[in-house]
């Protein structure tokens, strides 16, 4: 099993093979601003399924998700960094390999970010549904190469 470096060198694979084949379909248009928090956000998603244990990963993780706490709270949304602060912490109450390592995780842990935009903001699906996607890009391509599948 790969460690934290695998499995970021695995999502950006991962996304940049994606992303490519959108292109190349048609289905996006790139916009380099968002290409770098796509990417981010599938690099978050590959570190996702371990930061139930103590590890570089974990802490790349949720380096990255203070930063984005501080940055909503400076920005005063409260409520995002409420939503944010509350889906950090749920691979807290699971054992390692458990429920993080599985397929239907992969799809479901990232989907407050349609829900919660749509329900509360308004938002679009097809606006958001680039930031999902690349969530689950980076989420299969760890369990892919934790051999889950």
């Amino acid at each position: 099993m790969p460690g934290y470096k695998g499995h970021i060198t695995g999502s950006v694979v991962a996304g940049a093979l994606v992303l490519v084949g959108l292109v190349q379909i048609g289905l996006y248009v790139i916009d380099p601003e968002q290409v770098v928090s796509l990417f981010v956000i599938c690099v978050l998603g590959a570190l996702f399924p371990d930061i139930d244990t103590d590890s570089k990963g974990k802490r790349i993780f949720y380096s990255a998700m203070l930063i984005m706490s501080l940055s909503l709270i400076y920005l005063e949304k409260f409520k995002w960094a409420a939503y944010l602060g509350v889906l950090a912490m749920l691979p807290g109450v699971s054992a390692h390999r458990g429920w993080t390592h599985t397929w239907w995780a992969m799809l479901l842990v990232p989907m407050p970010m349609l829900i919660l935009p749509y329900y509360i903001y308004g938002q679009p699906f097809p606006l958001l549904l680039p930031y999902y996607v690349a969530f689950v890009v980076g989420y299969f391509s760890h369990l892919m190469l934790d051999g889950e599948f």
